[in-house]
Parts: C-alpha cells; structure tokens; sequence
C-alpha cells in the first residue's frame, strides 16, 4: 500500500487534491481512499489531507504517519508545523517553492522535488489554487498513476472552462514531474 500526505492551507484544494488522486488510482483499477484532517479551521489555516493507493482492499481508516509521499502546498507551512514527521529515507517529496531550499531531511536528494506550482497556477488558471499543478507533478514523480487518468477524474469534478484550465496547469505540473527539472 502507498501512503500520501498532502500539507497546505484552507482554500487551496488540500482535499480535493487527495479525492483526485484517489479518483485516478481507482480509474487505473486500484483500491483507494482519501480523506481530510482539520476541524474547525478556516481559509488559509494549516490542514493535511491523505490517499492510499494499494492493489488490495484497503482496511486501515487511520491518519498516515510514515508517509510515502509528501505533497508540500505551501512552502510557508515550514515555520508552524513539522511537516516531514514520520518521514522514511525513501520517501519522497514534493514541495511548491519559487526558492532554492536547504531541507536538513535524511532524505535522498533525488527524492525531493521542487516546483513553482503558484507560479504556474497564476498564469494557467488566474488563481493561486495549485493543487491539479501538484498533481500533474505527483503523476510523473511518483509514477503511480498517469497523468491521463488525474485528467479524467478532473472530468468527473469539473467542466467546461475550469476543467480545461485544471487540465492545461496538471500537464504543466507533469513537466517538472522528475527532480532534475530546474524550476
């Protein structure tokens, strides 16, 4: 089974994000799930949400706390929350960043990964909402699910303009989708 936690905040498709992958994993026959974790917070608070992708049934209904995966939204999350708890030495990260960060993580370089997503949304979509830009990345990094089948669980959520906008900033994610892209 493979573990996905996804940080960011309120308002920038965190859950929506964890449903997509979810959605896209089941279109390629998978067993899958997502589900978020927040209260009571607002637009802009730190939340996380999950995914789990697995061949077989999936029993477990826990939170994940030794990630697999780490999709990092909001590189100012750094300063309030421990964003790589129960980090593996093989997991591997992705974290939406226009600076060059220096992470002290025992994590292999080749692991981690960097993309400009809010640059990319802004000009792809108007907005800062960077989520279907991490999952075209998330696609091509992780190799776990396609970038055609995260298109076709943006058809089962969106359509007309904002579906071919979502489409259009997922397939400019997926070009940074490999570390030794230079954002």
């Amino acid at each position: 089974m493979i573990e996905i936690r996804i940080h960011g905040r309120g308002g920038q498709g965190v859950v929506t994000a964890a449903e997509l992958i979810a959605i896209a994993a089941f279109y390629e026959g998978k067993e899958s799930q997502a589900f978020p974790n927040f209260g009571v917070e607002r637009r802009g608070a730190p939340i996380e949400s999950y995914a789990r992708i697995s061949d077989q049934p999936i029993k477990l209904r826990s939170q994940i706390y030794e990630p697999d995966f780490i999709i990092v939204q909001d590189d100012t999350l750094f300063s309030i929350i421990d964003l790589f708890k129960g980090i593996k030495k093989d997991t591997k990260i992705i974290i939406n960043t226009n600076k060059k960060l220096s992470l002290k993580l025992d994590a292999k370089k080749e692991n981690i990964l960097f993309i400009p997503a809010t640059k990319i949304a802004l000009e792809v979509l108007g907005k800062p909402i960077i989520n279907t830009v991490m999952l075209g990345a998330f696609a091509k990094f992780s190799e776990l699910i396609k970038l055609t089948s995260i298109e076709k669980a943006l058809k089962s959520k969106f359509s007309g303009e904002i579906l071919e906008k979502n489409i259009k900033a997922a397939k400019q994610g997926s070009i940074f989708g490999h570390p030794k892209v230079e954002s």
